[in-house]
């Protein structure tokens, strides 16, 4: 089963702005457009938490992916219309990860809900959060990529190994870009082979050279956050040297 994630960014910074009919009506007026992305691609609303939606996909991991690209193409859609009206574009980040899971009915006599429980919901959700660090709308693990039908479908790259809050087995994250401006999705392609070079040194604790591949990334492309964390990491590790142990896997606190 493939579990998905997405919230707004920002969203206690946007709702303080907004009258409480001002709010709901933004919120559904949002999930009236990303939910029926969800429907399209063979999934369905576990629920929704405030601006956040969590949803299932019981057929393949592909259709979730498929969802998230179009409920982001809907955000694009949506913020061309908010611009026209003078109000500030909103982004999403969404986390994607695929597992086993347990659907149930909890709660008590007066109240029940159904929903699941499981490892790969948490993760989902920690991968959602990490969108923010990465500066991208979609993040998917390992698990995803490993089971798309044809992943050269997407424009996708590796991002980062990392330790979610709460667990303690390393997942390898990457990054969907097919939703990039057309401008963002070319500089990454560009720099595609030489960021993987840069990645290879690092993970080799070849500092200095993997900090030189970085500096060369960021040259091209400013904008690029990924690059960007690597080459703070690689001149921290080359100036201070690295933990006892290290294996390269970051520790995130990331909720």
């Amino acid at each position: 089963m493939t579990v998905l994630f997405a919230d707004i960014r920002s969203f206690t910074a946007l709702s303080e702005k907004m009258t409480p009919p001002e709010n709901f009506a933004f919120i559904n007026n949002y999930l009236g457009r990303v939910s029926p992305a969800i429907r399209k691609n063979n999934g369905f609303i576990d629920k929704y938490i405030g601006d956040a939606v969590m949803a299932l996909f019981p057929t393949c991991p592909d259709d979730g992916v498929r969802a998230a690209i179009d409920m982001q193409k809907e955000v694009n859609l949506y913020n061309q219309q908010r611009q026209e009206n003078a109000l500030v574009p909103i982004a999403i980040g969404i986390g994607l990860h695929a597992g086993n899971l347990m659907l149930g009915t909890i709660g008590e006599r007066e109240r029940m809900e159904s929903t699941v429980i499981a490892d790969a919901v948490n993760l989902a959700s920690r991968l959602e959060g990490l969108t923010k660090v990465y500066g991208s709308g979609i993040l998917v693990s390992d698990a995803i990529i490993d089971r798309l039908d044809d992943r050269e479908k997407y424009k996708y790259r590796f991002v980062d190994r990392v330790t979610v809050k709460g667990k303690t087995t390393a997942v390898s994250v990457f990054e969907i870009y097919d939703t990039e401006t057309e401008e963002s999705i070319q500089l990454k392609q560009q720099t595609a082979e030489v960021f993987q070079v840069g990645l290879d040194f690092y993970y080799q604790q070849k500092f200095v050279a993997a900090q030189k591949v970085f500096q060369n990334i960021l040259h091209i492309n400013p904008e690029d956050k990924v690059a960007m964390l690597y080459f703070k990491r690689s001149r921290k590790y080359r100036m201070y040297g690295t933990p006892d142990g290290w294996s390269g896997v970051e520790i995130s606190t990331e909720k």
